[in-house]
């Protein structure tokens, strides 16, 4: 895999997580205002679930930085 679909696929892992974490907060606000407690439950799952993932990139992302800075 080169460089630019290395970069292309971060973002768009990155992008993804964004979005499941902003629907993590829907379900969340949704579940509140309506009272449903198990919506409001898999809203935060899926907020756990992306910053999980994010931290993930963000680990790849500093293994990146390390290796490029060991490789001439």
């Amino acid at each position: 895999m080169g460089y630019n679909e290395e970069v292309d696929m971060g973002l768009k892992d990155k992008a993804e997580n964004k979005v499941e974490n902003l629907k993590g907060q829907g379900k969340e606000s949704a579940g509140k205002a309506t009272g449903d407690e198990s919506l409001e439950a898999e809203g935060k799952a899926d907020q756990t679930s992306s910053k999980v993932k994010d931290a993930g990139e963000h680990v790849k992302d500093a293994a990146k930085d390390v290796k490029d800075g060991i490789t001439p």
